[in-house]
């Protein structure tokens, strides 16, 4: 009776990893190169920096995490933006967690709706961090494949 539990009892563990395989495949994922916003010449005294960030969608949850250094003030803020376009500013569609220095992490999950997720499939959604100095943004990235 205690060799037919075991192998009932393996056979149902095989079964749930086989079913749970489909669920991590269907994950995107996405990298972010954070850079310096186009800027004009008076701006190169506060806006500087660079970093990079991965995003994982899974279903209609996007996940990012990431890094970044050398901003000349401390950051304020980081979000989750959808532009018109690649390379054209947007709305926000959420926030995430960055941390208040010039160098540090940022990292937040957001749940996007359909059209979002089309959105971020075409290139249009960029992360974008504010600083001090550059309270319009001081470093952004497109979420691309």
């Amino acid at each position: 009776m205690m060799k037919r539990n075991s192998v009932a009892g393996l056979m149902i563990a095989g079964v749930c990893l086989w079913c749970a395989q489909p669920a991590a495949q269907s994950q995107e994922r996405y990298k972010v190169r954070l850079s310096t916003i186009p800027m004009d010449g008076g701006m190169r005294e506060t806006v500087a920096g660079m970093g990079s960030a991965a995003a994982v969608l899974a279903g209609t949850k996007l996940t990012i995490n990431g890094t970044f250094q050398g901003l000349r003030t401390p950051a304020t803020a980081a979000r989750l933006h959808n532009g018109m376009a690649r390379g054209v500013r947007g709305v926000s569609l959420g926030d995430l967690t960055v941390s208040k220095a010039v160098s540090g992490t940022l990292a937040g999950s957001i749940d996007l709706t359909p059209e979002q997720l089309q959105n971020l499939r075409k290139g249009q959604l960029y992360i974008q961090i504010s600083s001090e100095k550059a309270p319009d943004g001081n470093l952004w990235g497109w979420l691309l494949r």
